[in-house]
């Protein structure tokens, strides 16, 4: 057996200082980004652009459909559907 697996639960496993690299190199391995390295990335990335021709087109839009059901339901209240 480990010396692990000889401890009690209750036992303090590691100094705060310990688990907190832990912690870090958890991160590190997931590839999470502290606040300040997040900061870093966004601060070097170029600012959009704000001319109008680099814009897409207009976006499709939404198609808003009305069951009959609904239209039933707004014409007994005299809100008309068109």
């Amino acid at each position: 057996m480990t010396d692990s697996a000889h401890r009690l639960v209750y036992e303090e496993l590691a100094t705060p200082q310990e688990m907190h690299a832990d912690c870090r190199a958890v991160g590190g391995t997931l590839g999470l980004e502290t606040p300040l390295q997040r900061a870093a990335r966004l601060a070097v990335r170029p600012a959009p652009s704000i001319h109008f021709d680099e814009f897409t087109s207009d976006a499709p839009k939404r198609e808003i459909r009305i069951s009959d059901a609904a239209a039933r339901l707004a014409n007994a209240l005299h809100l008309h559907l068109d």
